[in-house]
């Protein structure tokens, strides 16, 4: 399991977090103080690292959460063909293929950054 458990304080911006199941980006973090029956809330605006969407998460902020491990790699891009890549890892020599973005103008050869994390790849 490519992840660790932390607590919400720990946590800012920049930084990934767990939230549905989903590894995001934290793009926004704020705490409310502690109220009369409680302790400090903290609420955590994030975006999806492979999916994009925004989500949000309210934790007390000495409550755990997973923050996953994800891994920046290096690549070389092999093969273009329409909206695919076949990349090259730098590490390993794996080829594998990934959807290239929409505003890359990759062509074989050129070395690219991605992320991964369980099985799923996205070119920074």
């Amino acid at each position: 399991m490519a992840k660790e458990q932390t607590e919400v304080r720990e946590l800012d911006e920049g930084s990934y977090v767990m939230m549905d199941e989903t590894p995001c980006k934290i793009t926004g973090y704020s705490t409310a103080k502690p109220g009369k029956h409680g302790s400090a809330k903290a609420r955590i605006e994030g975006k999806g690292v492979f999916d994009g969407k925004k989500r949000s998460l309210s934790q007390p902020v000495d409550a755990k959460v997973w923050v996953p491990i994800i891994e920046r790699k290096q690549g070389q891009v092999v093969n273009v063909e329409s909206d695919e890549l076949q990349v090259m890892d730098l590490e390993t020599y794996e080829t594998f293929v990934m959807v290239s973005p929409d505003e890359a103008d990759l062509s074989p050869d050129d070395e690219i950054e991605f992320l991964e994390y369980e099985g799923q790849r996205k070119i920074v």
